[in-house]
């Protein structure tokens, strides 16, 4: 990574011994056509760590903004992420070839399996995960991990592959701060990466966040993504609007109390607070 963006936006030290940027911009539903400009636009703010995914049909456009910057590979922190459809190891060797292909990259610095998706494919997500580990032996993912797993479905990857995620991609927010997965996590050096992280806009007005956020003088969405960073999570907000990619990269230049960060981890409604499926049931596949 470039020293000027070591420098402004902290990095995580993985299991693996590779670092990523704390903060990073997510371009789910940012569409393909539109992805090349939007992306393009967040570089420069200074944002380098981009997260996309197969199934969000746009990492053609993440590469053509990586090239149009002007900036060393290297200066950036690329994730994506296998489809759903793809979960059979000869499949996932396809897609992930797929997806070096539509970057137009010869390797990923992240590669996640999207969603275990237990009630599919025999429930086999190891055989899964062990072509992930062939990608990371051969080194065209530089690191591999998965997203929307739950602590069971981590224990059976203990139990049952050699290498250990190095991040576990999840719904966290303040309405569901998902403490039991990330308790996991930490106690197995998985870092966690925190998926919807406002909510889907569900938390901005709420009056806890917003008397933190008028007493600090920030926006209650940059309390929340600074809630995140304290707790030591790693989060993408997705914005299109270059207003809001600068608010959200501007969250580095105050700290919350801790009973702030308390108060605010105190608004979590449990299941009632998930704004997307539960991991355990949800078996989607695109068409």
């Amino acid at each position: 990574m470039s020293e000027t963006t070591q420098k402004t936006v902290p990095t995580i030290t993985l299991n693996d011994g590779r670092t990523i940027p704390q903060l990073g911009f997510g371009v789910f539903q940012v569409p393909p056509e539109d992805t090349a400009e939007v992306t393009g636009r967040a570089i420069e703010i200074g944002y380098r760590h981009i997260d996309t995914a197969q199934m969000y049909g746009n990492e053609k456009g993440v590469g053509e903004a990586v090239r149009a910057s002007g900036l060393d590979r290297d200066d950036f922190f690329i994730t994506s992420k296998l489809n759903n459809g793809f979960h059979r190891p000869d499949d996932a060797r396809r897609a992930f070839d797929g997806t070096l292909e539509a970057l137009g990259m010869e390797q990923v610095d992240l590669f996640l399996i999207h969603w275990p998706l237990p009630t599919l494919y025999d429930g086999d997500f190891s055989a899964t995960w062990r072509v992930l580990e062939e990608f990371y032996r051969d080194g065209r993912a530089r690191s591999i991990g998965v997203s929307n797993f739950t602590p069971s479905h981590l224990r059976r990857l203990a139990a049952e592959t050699e290498i250990t995620p190095a991040v576990n991609q999840i719904e966290v927010h303040p309405y569901f701060t998902n403490d039991a997965t990330r308790a996991y996590g930490a106690e197995h050096q998985i870092a966690t990466e925190a998926w919807s992280p406002i909510a889907q806009g569900r938390v901005l007005d709420d009056p806890t966040i917003s008397e933190i956020a008028e007493r600090v003088g920030k926006s209650t969405a940059q309390v929340t993504l600074r809630w995140h960073i304290e707790r030591g999570d790693i989060v993408f907000p997705k914005s299109v609007t270059t207003e809001r990619m600068q608010a959200n990269f501007e969250i580095f230049d105050f700290e919350l109390a801790d009973s702030d960060v308390a108060a605010i981890t105190a608004l979590d409604k449990g299941e009632q607070g998930r704004t997307g499926p539960n991991p355990e049931t949800f078996d989607y596949v695109p068409g």
